[in-house]
């Protein structure tokens, strides 16, 4: 008997030198991947960090306080007499004083040196009584003085630079003569005057001192040959008041006249027939002991604030109503000054103003943000001269012991406050408060508007209409592909849909502008026929195709049927733009955008919501579909098999099982194709008009946030208000997306939780 050899397995010896090399070198990699990996992911974080931060620092300075600091105190310039003007130059280095005395000092704001002094030609045995100037920022003035006379004169700032150094030197020029011009043809002393002068005439306005109005209106003549400007005087008629008349102003376009009367009364007359003042509005604005302290026309002369001695602030301006007609309307009260109102002071570049009471607190105020920036007691009695430099970086006053003071004022950003940015203002030429952006004008009267609220609405709107038209089509595209469709035609359709998004945004904006707007304009009637008639064909194809013979049927292999569908699509295209003139007459009379917008009283734009709608709805289309697909094509197969083992139909698998499954993935895919329309810029910006208004309405334009910053970014002054609050409008689309997708996170894990059981 022979032995049976026993057969021995052959060791295998894991240790070898290049089994430990090979394990090591895997070791290095796994390590180097994890490493790498965990440095990508926190180099992201940290990006998105510091994005925010960056955001953070360019909005900050918006919400800054005002603050004010002293410079300077010294004794008052020149004669120890009454101050009636006081101005600061530009560069807040230089300012004029003129004195009771008709004295007119040039002196250093830092220390009260006299630069130039010279004397009013004032007539022997006439005093001065005022001046005052010609509008905000204007360097004409005019003096009234107590023979019922009124001297022109302009005082302007030459600036030259001998040695590198930069020297100011004042001059006064009297533009129409050293005559005085005669307003009050009886004698009696100009107590105030108003001065309004436009390219064509010029009009003045005084108060005597029996309390009552007197002017002189005159046309400018200008030599061909010289230049020179003579003044022709023309008539004009004022009402006789009963109460003594306290202030004046005169709107720049020589329309309205302002009067305020002694006994609280406020009247505005139209001065466009100069024969025949009309009274335009009437407002009682004060009662009992209250009356009217200060009055001033702010930047523009449009808005008109009002101090009373009871320490209240209005402003006001004129409104026309639906029948074109204007009335003097109280817009906004600010913050009361307990003490009373004593002098007012406007900036020359904003809509700003300042207030000194009769306490020695310094208040300044910003018209449009409805906002009382800065309260400071800067003396123990009243504020008496006060002003402003151009810039607005400084301020100055006289105070009641006779002495001038000069402040710093750090006040960047006054036109912003929470009302401006997010709520309704009524801005000057409006008829109600509304919601308004509109970051610059060809004007430098204009009043910023800066309401986030119709970018932020067009934002909504494009990314609302963009998914309203891709979202379907993704999904429903998605979920055939991934369970319907054959296997051979899903390899040929998913990249060709995927390729789509490497398409520039910028080509989509441009067809969508420049070639779909107009022809969705002309072709409206086929548009809406196409959308109309494109399913109900569908369906109709499909109920005829259920219905043919097995033999038919069976012809086209199970998961190909899209194919005979692209026919189909040729042809209803065809036929809807085909049948547009023929709708188009049948149903709107011709003309179906005149129809739109009388009918139904719907604004029509070329570039509207509905062309951002396909075009953004495209470009969104392949994120939506290619990550839908995934997860629809991810769920495990034996799920699917299970479900039609125990006789659910495909359908129902598809409905009760594959969806719910998929669901986190297709709601990440909903998400993620939000935020893409969300931030989307070109498309938006080519195709929409651009134009920022809160409409609904489909057929009408938006501006994004994302395209107001790319359009207007590059326009503004870096580190101003405009500037500032584009980061402002960044940071608010950055914080948008943020919460969308922690939303979207939380959800989509609730899902996977919840459907992980399956």
């Amino acid at each position: 008997m022979t032995n049976e050899a026993t057969i021995k397995a052959p060791d295998v010896d894991f240790n070898t030198p290049a089994l430990q090399r090979h394990r090591k070198i895997r070791a290095f990699k796994d390590r180097f991947a994890a490493s790498a990996i965990g440095v990508g992911g926190m180099s992201i974080i940290l990006a998105i960090t510091l994005i925010f931060f960056y955001l953070m620092y360019e909005v900050v300075p918006l919400f800054k306080p005002a603050s004010i600091e002293q410079v300077a105190t010294y004794a008052r310039p020149g004669a120890d007499v009454a101050t009636k003007y006081l101005y600061m130059e530009e560069q807040g280095e230089q300012a004029l004083r003129i004195a009771e005395d008709g004295s007119l000092v040039f002196f250093n704001t830092r220390n009260g040196q006299l630069t130039h002094t010279q004397q009013l030609p004032v007539p022997a045995g006439v005093t001065l009584k005022s001046v005052t100037d010609a509008g905000i920022g204007s360097k004409l003035l005019v003096a009234g003085l107590s023979d019922g006379t009124a001297l022109l004169l302009q005082h302007a700032y030459k600036v030259t630079y001998p040695n590198d150094q930069r020297v100011i030197s004042p001059v006064i020029e009297y533009p129409f003569g050293e005559t005085p011009l005669v307003l009050d043809a009886a004698g009696s002393a100009l107590t105030q005057v108003a001065l309004r002068d436009t390219s064509d005439a010029m009009l003045l306005v005084a108060i005597t001192e029996a309390g009552q109005l007197v002017s002189a209106y005159y046309t400018k003549e200008e030599n061909f040959l010289s230049g020179e400007l003579t003044l022709e005087q023309a008539d004009i008629t004022l009402p006789h008041l009963a109460d003594r008349v306290s202030h004046l102003e005169i709107a720049p376009d020589l329309r309205w006249l302002y009067v305020g009367t002694e006994s609280g009364k406020l009247d505005v007359y139209d001065l466009r027939d100069k024969q025949a003042p009309v009274l335009n509005s009437h407002i009682n604005f004060a009662s009992g002991a209250v009356h009217i302290e200060t009055m001033q026309l702010l930047l523009g002369g449009m808005s008109l604030i009002v101090g009373d001695s009871d320490g209240n602030i209005t402003q006001l301006f004129m409104v026309r109503d639906s029948n074109n007609q204007y009335a003097l309307t109280r817009v906004r009260d600010f913050t009361p000054r307990a003490s009373g109102v004593s002098v007012l002071a406007a900036e020359q570049r904003r809509k700003g103003f300042l207030i000194g009471d009769k306490t020695g607190h310094i208040s300044i105020f910003n018209a449009t943000a409805n906002r009382q920036l800065l309260t400071e007691k800067v003396q123990d009695s009243e504020i008496k001269s006060l002003i402003i430099a151009p810039r607005a970086n400084y301020l100055m006053f006289e105070n009641g012991r006779g002495e001038f003071e000069f402040w710093s004022v750090d006040n960047e950003h006054p036109e912003v406050s929470w009302s401006a940015l997010w709520g309704e203002v009524w801005y000057e030429g409006y008829a109600e408060p509304d919601y308004i952006w509109q970051s610059s004008s060809a004007s430098n009267d204009f009043e910023p508007k800066y309401s986030l609220v119709p970018l932020a609405f067009g934002t909504i709107k494009a990314a609302f209409y963009a998914m309203l038209i891709a979202t379907p089509l993704a999904i429903c595209g998605a979920l055939y592909t991934a369970y319907f469709m054959a296997p051979g035609l899903r390899r040929k359709v998913k990249p060709s849909i995927e390729l789509m998004e490497a398409l520039p945004t910028v080509i989509l904006g441009f067809l969508a502008g420049l070639f779909f707007a107009p022809y969705m304009e002309l072709h409206l009637p086929g548009v809406f026929t196409w959308l109309l008639i494109m399913p109900l064909a569908f369906v109709l194809f499909g109920f005829v195709w259920a219905n043919l013979p097995q033999q038919i049927r069976h012809l086209l292999p199970d998961g190909w049927m899209p194919v005979i569908l692209l026919p189909l699509v040729v042809l209803v295209t065809w036929l809807s733009f085909w049948m547009s003139p023929l709708v188009e007459h049948w149903f709107f009379g011709g003309d179906m955008r005149h129809w739109i917008t009388d009918e139904l009283g719907i604004g029509f734009d070329q570039r509207n919501a509905l062309v951002v709608g396909f075009a953004m709805g495209f470009a969104v289309i392949p994120t939506i579909f290619s990550i839908t697909e995934d997860a629809v094509f991810s769920v495990p197969k034996h799920l699917s098999y299970g479900s039609l083992a125990l006789g659910a139909t495909q359908w129902q698998t598809m409905i009760r099982v594959v969806l719910p499954t998929a669901s986190p993935g297709i709601f990440s895919a909903i998400m993620i194709g939000m935020g893409r329309a969300v931030g989307e810029t070109m498309i938006v910006l080519m195709a929409t008009g651009n134009t920022p208004v809160m409409e609904m309405n489909i057929f009408e334009g938006l501006r994004t946030l994302s395209a107001n910053i790319a359009v207007e970014m590059p326009e503004s002054e870096v580190a101003s208000t405009h500037f500032r609050i584009l980061f402002l409008a960044a940071f608010v689309l950055f914080l948008f997306t943020f919460v969308v997708n922690t939303v979207a996170e939380y959800v989509r894990q609730r899902l996977r939780n919840k459907y992980s059981v399956i």
